[in-house]
């Protein structure tokens, strides 16, 4: 597949493991930088592209059977990326006996545990008034804890990474979504056994130079 992907998103966002997937595909792609929860005018223009005003969006190349298409959704953006590029071993292929428990997997942190942060980036959302945020940002990150006891009570490692000696965009996304609140200590705490596969992920050599610059572990980054 010729041609650039242009990745709409902000370092440490949830586009970072889109970005991530597609430097590890070797795939050319630019990134358009929209802070969405915190500047108003990049909302106003992110609607122009997803009316949700939400990163990551993704535009794909302008060449083949898809070409311009605009994709949204973290989840779908990383499987689709996955069966897009076979050759990069992202992700078990389908028919594959881990491609069920992939696909449970990817939507599980997306909906049970990624969607939260729509709350917990804004607690006016939902919040009747100040004084009830702070329950509501407590109240989030137990049931984020919650979910991760559940994902590392069923989710076993079968190697390295939770699909063998490859990295997938699953390990990626586990490995972003991890490090946001509240934050890798309590993820450590909460899901011992995926806390390897994400210091793996961490540490991985191709995606050093990537980790530096879109999410780098700057002192106290695990909270």
């Amino acid at each position: 597949m010729a041609g650039d992907y242009v990745v709409y998103g902000a370092a440490g966002s949830g586009s970072v493991p889109v970005e991530a997937a597609l430097t590890l595909i070797g795939a050319p792609f630019s990134v358009v930088e929209r802070v969405v929860w915190a500047d108003r005018a990049a909302a106003d223009e992110m609607a122009k592209v997803n009316p949700m005003r939400q990163i990551p969006a993704l535009v794909l190349p302008s060449d083949g059977s898809s070409a311009g298409e605009l994709m949204t959704e973290s989840a779908a953006i990383l499987i689709w990326l996955a069966e897009a590029h076979p050759k990069a071993r992202l992700a078990p292929p389908p028919g594959h006996p881990h491609r069920a428990r992939f696909l449970r997997w990817m939507a599980f942190i997306s909906a049970q545990i990624y969607s939260l942060y729509w709350i917990r980036d804004d607690l006016s959302r939902l919040a009747a008034e100040p004084a009830h945020e702070p329950v509501l940002k407590e109240r989030t990150a137990a049931r984020i804890l919650d979910c991760w006891r559940m994902m590392d009570a069923q989710a076993k490692p079968e190697g390295p990474f939770l699909f063998g000696q490859d990295v997938s965009v699953l390990d990626l996304y586990l490995a972003v979504v991890s490090r946001w609140g509240p934050r890798r200590r309590g993820f450590y705490a909460a899901a011992p056994g995926l806390a390897e596969v994400v210091r793996r992920v961490d540490a991985h050599p191709p995606l050093a130079a990537f980790w530096a610059e879109r999410m780098p572990f700057t002192e106290g980054w695990e909270g």
